[in-house]
């Protein structure tokens, strides 16, 4: 049986959350027909609690404990020797130590780094002459320029100089890659502009449509909803901007609109919001967010700087919200979604756009959301190119071995 290690910068579990999300999924669908042993950073203890939910799915797992004040001085010194600062804060002590020990035990056929901040293991010994597949899920680089553009020094400094450094490496990764993944044919574009050599091929994420079917009627509500991360600049930036220019111009004219910003890890400045705006509810952490998107009327995401694949927007179409998102968003959406979307890039013409759906009746907000064909979208279907990519890049091992023989036999 093929032998594939993965390589995750978060545990897999709970699939709560984008960067868990498709890793996840990923994973159960090579289960299926390969060992799957899986080397994953954690970050906190909760996270480390789900050790034991992952290996119902993986030959076996080893979590590495991110070391956080380690980290952060080998990022300060990244600032003086040039490395990505991502590179220097995605890391954990001894990782390099256990690859050593897994290689020398059961070497892998395949490599599956997710993130080019996990290829750097995949490209330096003991794996870097083992095939490697490269799911960049999107472009880090390319969100690292986006968000230098959206911000003022000194972050945009900052963001300026990931953008360039981290770009580099993954333009080496991309070209030592068998295969490279990534979400949409726009990722796909920014790849290929990395490295004109790389294999670039799209795996888009899917939606678990059955999960997040509503199970009742639309409510007849006038909530608001955003869900996601909230500890993730874009998120966090987005609502910011909806809360200040967007928010008080649907409360002028629908006064009994209400908003629910549902996600961990708001900051503290977020959290304050319900002690001055009653209509505002930030809930943090919340063990399941289906019951806010059920029980709401019109579904947002305001991100003024988005790559990939928003699966939050998908995951709100499905749970039966129509959904109003920048241009941003939308560029990274399939277009059997477009019918349940609507775009707006101005404070006002995102304010006229929610305030028309609020406008409608709930049966007739559930019509639009219906309206979007997301049947393809299951992540049964959007997976089924993996297995054949896994194949190939195992395959030119075997060559590399075989060749290799040939030479010994025949000098």
């Amino acid at each position: 049986m093929m032998r594939i290690l993965v390589l995750t910068h978060r545990l897999p579990y709970a699939p709560n959350r984008g960067d868990r999300l498709r890793a996840y999924h990923i994973l159960q669908h090579l289960h299926r027909r390969a060992e799957v042993e899986l080397v994953s950073l954690v970050h906190d203890d909760d996270e480390a609690s789900h050790v034991d939910e992952v290996r119902g799915f993986v030959t076996r797992v080893t979590a590495v404990r991110v070391t956080p004040f380690r980290n952060r001085m080998n990022a300060a010194l990244s600032l003086v020797t040039g490395g990505p600062l991502t590179h220097a804060l995605l890391d954990g002590a001894g990782i390099v130590e256990r690859l050593h020990e897994i290689c020398q035990a059961r070497s892998p056929d395949v490599v599956l780094a997710y993130c080019s901040g996990m290829a750097r293991f995949a490209m330096q010994p003991p794996l870097d002459r083992i095939p490697l597949v490269l799911d960049f899920v999107d472009v880090d680089s390319r969100k690292w320029h986006d968000m230098a553009e959206a911000s003022s020094p000194p972050r945009s400094w900052i963001y300026r100089r990931e953008a360039a450094t981290l770009g580099a490496f993954e333009a080496r990764a991309a070209t030592r890659a068998v295969a490279s993944l990534v979400v949409n044919e726009r990722e796909a574009g920014n790849a290929r502009a990395l490295s004109a050599s790389a294999n670039v091929r799209v795996l888009a994420n899917g939606v678990e449509l059955e999960r997040l079917r509503p199970p009742h009627p639309p409510a007849a509500s006038r909530r608001v909803v955003f869900c996601g991360v909230m500890s993730y600049a874009p998120n966090a930036d987005g609502m910011a901007w909806f809360v200040e220019k967007v928010w008080p111009l649907i409360r002028t004219a629908q006064p009994d609109a209400t908003l629910a910003i549902v996600g961990s890890d708001p900051s503290p400045s977020l959290r304050a919001l319900p002690k001055h705006d009653a209509s505002i509810t930030v809930t943090g952490r919340v063990p399941d967010v289906r019951p806010w998107l059920w029980d709401s009327a019109v579904g947002i995401a305001p991100l003024q700087v988005a790559r990939g694949l928003q699966n939050k927007a998908l995951e709100a179409i499905a749970a039966g919200l129509p959904i109003v998102m920048t241009g941003a968003v939308a560029g990274g959406l399939p277009a059997s979604a477009a019918p349940a979307s609507r775009v707006a890039n101005t404070p006002d013409d995102f304010a006229a756009q929610v305030l028309n759906l609020l406008s409608l009746t709930p049966e007739q907000r559930r019509t639009i959301a219906r309206a979007a064909n997301l049947g393809e979208l299951t992540w049964t279907h959007t997976l089924e190119p993996l297995w054949p990519i896994i194949e190939a890049a195992a395959r030119t091992r075997m060559d590399v071995a075989r060749d290799g023989a040939s030479l010994l036999a025949h000098p």
